[in-house]
Protein backbone atom coordinates (compact mmCIF):
# COMPACT_ATOMS: atom_id res chain seq x y z
CA UNK A 1 0.00 0.00 0.00
CA UNK A 2 1.55 3.16 -1.28
CA UNK A 3 -0.05 6.49 0.34
CA UNK A 4 1.13 9.79 -1.70
CA UNK A 5 0.66 13.12 0.43
CA UNK A 6 0.78 15.97 -1.68
CA UNK A 7 1.37 19.64 -0.41
CA UNK A 8 0.94 22.44 -2.53
CA UNK A 9 3.75 25.67 -1.39
CA UNK A 10 3.30 28.88 -2.28
CA UNK A 11 5.41 31.86 -2.00
CA UNK A 12 3.95 35.12 -1.57
CA UNK A 13 6.02 38.31 -2.23
CA UNK A 14 4.99 41.40 -1.09
CA UNK A 15 6.43 44.50 -3.00
CA UNK A 16 7.73 47.55 -1.40
CA UNK A 17 7.50 50.94 -3.54
CA UNK A 18 9.97 52.95 -3.18
CA UNK A 19 9.33 55.55 -5.42
CA UNK A 20 9.27 58.62 -2.71
CA UNK A 21 12.09 57.75 -1.45
CA UNK A 22 14.07 57.96 -5.11
CA UNK A 23 12.17 61.02 -5.67
CA UNK A 24 13.61 62.61 -3.13
CA UNK A 25 17.03 61.67 -3.68
CA UNK A 26 16.62 63.29 -7.20
CA UNK A 27 15.15 65.70 -5.56
CA UNK A 28 12.27 65.60 -7.82
CA UNK A 29 8.17 66.16 -7.06
CA UNK A 30 5.48 64.22 -8.10
CA UNK A 31 4.59 67.53 -10.02
CA UNK A 32 7.49 67.29 -11.99
CA UNK A 33 6.91 63.37 -12.56
CA UNK A 34 3.63 64.27 -13.92
CA UNK A 35 4.81 66.49 -16.44
CA UNK A 36 7.40 64.20 -17.79
CA UNK A 37 5.35 61.51 -17.79
CA UNK A 38 2.01 62.51 -18.69
CA UNK A 39 0.77 59.83 -15.61
CA UNK A 40 -1.61 61.14 -13.57
CA UNK A 41 -0.64 62.67 -10.00
CA UNK A 42 -3.50 60.72 -8.41
CA UNK A 43 -1.65 57.87 -10.01
CA UNK A 44 1.51 58.45 -9.11
CA UNK A 45 0.54 59.64 -5.29
CA UNK A 46 -1.09 56.51 -5.06
CA UNK A 47 2.04 54.54 -5.87
CA UNK A 48 4.08 56.83 -3.54
CA UNK A 49 2.06 56.25 -0.43
CA UNK A 50 1.92 52.56 -1.16
CA UNK A 51 -1.76 52.46 -1.93
CA UNK A 52 -1.60 50.21 -4.71
CA UNK A 53 -2.48 46.33 -5.92
CA UNK A 54 -0.79 46.78 -9.17
CA UNK A 55 0.70 48.73 -11.32
CA UNK A 56 1.38 48.82 -14.92
CA UNK A 57 4.36 47.88 -16.54
CA UNK A 58 4.03 50.78 -19.07
CA UNK A 59 3.61 53.50 -16.13
CA UNK A 60 7.13 51.81 -14.49
CA UNK A 61 8.60 52.34 -17.90
CA UNK A 62 7.49 55.41 -17.78
CA UNK A 63 8.86 56.50 -13.98
CA UNK A 64 12.32 54.69 -14.63
CA UNK A 65 12.63 56.87 -17.86
CA UNK A 66 11.94 59.93 -16.24
CA UNK A 67 13.94 59.49 -13.42
CA UNK A 68 16.96 57.38 -15.46
CA UNK A 69 16.69 54.48 -12.61
CA UNK A 70 15.39 50.64 -13.02
CA UNK A 71 12.74 48.90 -12.14
CA UNK A 72 14.36 47.60 -8.78
CA UNK A 73 15.09 51.09 -7.52
CA UNK A 74 11.46 51.41 -7.29
CA UNK A 75 10.25 48.14 -6.48
CA UNK A 76 12.33 45.85 -3.77
CA UNK A 77 10.75 42.58 -2.54
CA UNK A 78 9.79 42.28 1.04
CA UNK A 79 10.70 38.91 2.78
CA UNK A 80 8.72 36.09 1.25
CA UNK A 81 6.46 34.00 3.31
CA UNK A 82 5.76 30.55 2.79
CA UNK A 83 2.02 29.21 3.01
CA UNK A 84 1.16 25.07 2.85
CA UNK A 85 -1.80 24.15 1.58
Amino acid sequence: LIICICIKIERTTTMIIRLREVLDAKQKSIYWLNKETGIASSTLSRICNNKTASIEFSVLDKICEALNCNISDILVPEKSDITLK
